[in-house]
């Protein structure tokens, strides 16, 4: 099941409003397990994992163990459900990590092979399935997008200069391991504050990763990003949405509009975006995943709304002196209701990750 997971991270953030989920197909041969046949979920959502595999495995799967991420479909579309087609290729076993909340799933896929005499295992590695299927779960249960919310902080708990100057606080290594969080995100946000301070390009910019580069979104309600910001003059290479309360007449839509930007109209609450329906909006669309890397403003907003369902430290090794940005949190100070996972080392940088309880 861990080398299932694995393999479902392949294509997370790329299978549209599906889950990248993963299935192998292990049979013993010569008294040894072996994987005869392997699938992940497609990019763009189809075909899913479990046809894939059996069609690798093809008369091998006939007697084998199927293991899954995500407990396989029970509805019926275009083509039959996963559940069905485990079962007309012969497999004895399913083992299964997390199960489905969708309505049309939920419990239904075990029954299907149980009812065909199968013998079921669920939940296992079930935590560890449903951390990489996150986007998934909670756009289901919850009818919005996951949040993780990641800031890098200097030495003396600080993220970044009041007068807007850039500091560059965590080294290349960390930078990289950024550069792969954004490629398993569908969007990547951040507040007007600063895209026009630092002018990013919020992209993923590992070598053979470039096209993995997710939705860039500005939290932007009077329509300020400048149509020369780099967000701007690249909008037709990576998509750039524009959240505003700007009126469909307001001067600067039509130059933004031009340049390849999208707008999603949204309501305000005391003059700022209404993050909570922002985040049902973008679900609505069939998004998973958002990766805040916003600064003060944002990281806050988002934490007072109890929005944030994944907070990611990085602690550099610089201080930043004269009048600087508190960090909202550090590793040793929280907000409560958050739980630490990991924490690694890239070069001289420390992570640390939590997640809602």
């Amino acid at each position: 099941m861990a080398a299932a997971i694995r393999l479902a991270r392949w294509h997370q953030g790329r299978t549209g409003s599906n889950p990248s989920v993963a299935t192998l197909i292990v049979r013993e041969i010569n008294d040894e397990p072996v994987i005869v046949g392997r699938g992940v979920t497609a990019v763009g959502g189809r075909p899913h994992a479990e046809p894939q595999a059996l069609a690798e495995a093809g008369d091998l799967a006939r007697g084998a163990t199927a293991y899954v991420t995500l407990e396989p479909c029970a509805h019926h579309g275009r083509t039959p459900p996963c559940a069905e087609a485990l079962v007309s290729a012969g497999v004895s076993r399913v083992v299964a990590a997390a199960s489905d909340p969708d309505d049309r799933v939920s419990g239904r896929g075990y029954q299907i092979l149980r009812d065909a005499r199968i013998e079921v295992e669920e939940n296992v590695l079930a935590e560890e399935a449903a951390r990489d299927l996150a986007g998934y779960l909670t756009r289901r249960m919850k009818n919005r997008v996951h949040v993780t919310l990641k800031l890098a902080l200097s030495r003396n708990g600080k993220i970044g200069r009041r007068d807007g100057g850039q500091v560059l606080i965590t080294g290349e290594v960390s930078n990289r391991q950024v550069h792969a969080l954004r490629a398993q995100a569908d969007v990547i946000l951040i507040g007007i504050g600063t895209a026009l301070n630092d002018d990013p390009s919020l992209t993923c910019r590992i070598e053979g990763l470039e096209d993995r580069s997710p939705i860039r979104l500005v939290l932007d309600t009077q329509l300020k990003l400048p149509v020369a910001s780099k967000l701007v003059r690249t909008a037709r290479e990576v998509p750039l949405w524009i959240a505003t309360s700007a009126a469909q007449d307001h001067p600067a839509r039509a130059g933004l509009a031009a340049a390849g930007a999208d707008f999603i109209a949204c309501e305000t609450h005391d003059g700022q975006i209404a993050l909570p329906e922002l985040l049902e909006d973008l679900a609505a669309r069939g998004l998973s995943s958002v990766l805040v890397e916003g600064g003060e403003q944002v990281a806050e907003a988002f934490l007072a709304e109890g929005l944030v369902d994944r907070l990611i430290l990085l602690t550099g090794q610089i201080d930043i002196e004269g009048d600087a940005v508190d960090a909202p949190f550090a590793p040793g100070i929280v907000p409560p209701g958050f739980r630490k996972t990991s924490s690694m080392t890239f070069g001289a940088d420390h992570m640390d990750e939590f997640e809602r309880l």
